[in-house]
């Protein structure tokens, strides 16, 4: 099936030059294969190389070759060394060799659990209904989706799964007498096996295997790395903030101002993977725009979670908002963040193609009423909830209201 496979894109190459006027009658098939093979290499991803910066390579570079460099490098390594070369050899982008895939560990191999697909499953459909458009591609076209869904779905799925480790870090420990917190709970054995695992796995690189995989396929730029460096900062960031609100310990706005900027890391990771499959060179003033959006989504969301963050003991702006200023003043000081994010998004909005620019309010008005939300960045209002002053008290309530159960813990 992969030599069929081979053979149809080769053949799809040959169609196109002809079309193009490239090629004509008198090449020989010997010639038309290498021609398309050439192609085929050119147009695969390879590291931060966009399309244009390849034309420009060739067209630098190429006049150079000649008759006597190629006869040098032929007899410089075997027929068989450069095949073996081209197969085998460990990959060498940016600042890190990536090992031959045979020769990876199993602790070095990205693994996804179901409940982390799952759960990825909302992101990926809100980022093809709302990204794709940045790219001109139509998201109601299953082509479209399935072409790069699935290393965009394993992507989204890893970094779920490494969030869901997260979480069991922060869960609360809570007793019908008191409400206390702890990175290492003692309640519960099995809730020691789970955080201790969460631990290893969260402070030893934890995206080393994605980015390995990633690397192999032509795919990890240094704009990904970086936004992967973001997620682990957001993460220590959560883990840091809610153990100190937990415990009544001083709380920095500007560490909750960057966690709440870091906290949308996954959507700008897919859509710089998107520009790479596609070869498209990433357009900085959408992805400006793209941020400033996911920021007023980001606070919508918590807005609407508050009850669920403070049960769960997650990062939430206005959790975060109340330790600092206050549960009276935390609302107008919040409403002060959303209404600068809004001028910046409304003066974004407007440097976007007209076309473009209808199209975002309308997906964005979509989703608002799909959430069930009926405030938010696109109907300009919005509901901040009545701040919980007490959150243990609120806490220890509501979770002792239920029946206990011991933490599942996937390994």
């Amino acid at each position: 099936m992969e030599g069929l496979r081979k053979l149809e894109n080769v053949q799809k190459i040959i169609q196109i030059m002809e079309s193009h006027a490239i090629i004509t009658d008198t090449h020989t098939a010997t010639s038309l294969r290498f021609l398309a093979d050439l192609t085929l290499l050119l147009v695969s991803p390879c590291c931060e190389l966009d399309i244009d910066a390849k034309c420009q390579l060739i067209i630098d570079h190429v006049p150079k070759f000649s008759h006597a460099f190629f006869e040098e490098a032929l007899q410089s390594t075997s027929e068989q060394g450069v095949e073996e070369m081209v197969s085998t050899s460990p990959l060498d982008c940016g600042d890190k060799i990536i090992p031959d895939p045979s020769k990876v560990g199993s602790d070095d191999l990205p693994m996804i659990g179901l409940e982390a697909m799952q759960r990825a499953n909302s992101t990926l459909e809100d980022f093809c209904r709302s990204y794709f458009m940045f790219h001109k591609m139509d998201p109601h076209q299953p082509q479209s989706i399935f072409k790069y869904l699935p290393i965009l779905s394993f992507t989204e799925s890893y970094i779920y799964q490494l969030d869901n480790l997260n979480e069991k870090l922060l869960q609360p420990s809570v007793g019908k007498d008191r409400s206390s917190y702890f990175e290492f709970s003692v309640v519960l054995e099995a809730k020691q096996s789970c955080e201790r695992t969460s631990v290893r796995r969260m402070t030893n690189d934890p995206f080393s295997p994605l980015c390995i995989l990633l690397q192999q396929h032509g795919l990890l730029t240094a704009r990904i790395r970086e936004e992967f460096s973001s997620g682990v900062e957001y993460w220590s960031l959560e883990r840091k903030l809610c153990r100190a609100l937990g415990s009544k310990q001083e709380i920095s706005v500007e560490d909750v101002m960057t966690a709440i900027h870091l906290k949308s890391f996954d959507y700008r990771v897919l859509n710089l993977l998107l520009y790479q499959l596609r070869g498209e060179k990433v357009n900085d003033m959408h992805m400006e725009f793209l941020s400033t959006s996911e920021l007023l989504v980001e606070i919508s969301d918590d807005l609407f979670d508050y009850e669920d963050d403070v049960l769960e003991n997650s990062f939430n702006i206005l959790r975060m908002f109340s330790g600092i200023y206050g549960a009276s003043a935390a609302p107008a000081m919040l409403a002060k963040v959303i209404t600068e994010a809004e001028e910046k998004y409304d003066s974004l909005l407007k440097a976007l193609d007209p076309d473009l620019s209808q199209s975002c309010q309308k997906r964005c008005e979509e989703a608002t009423k799909e959430g069930g939300k009926t405030s938010g960045p696109s109907l300009g209002t919005w509901s901040i909830p009545p701040v919980i002053e007490d959150e243990d008290h609120y806490r220890s309530n509501i979770l002792n209201s239920k029946p206990s159960t011991i933490p599942e813990c996937n390994t």
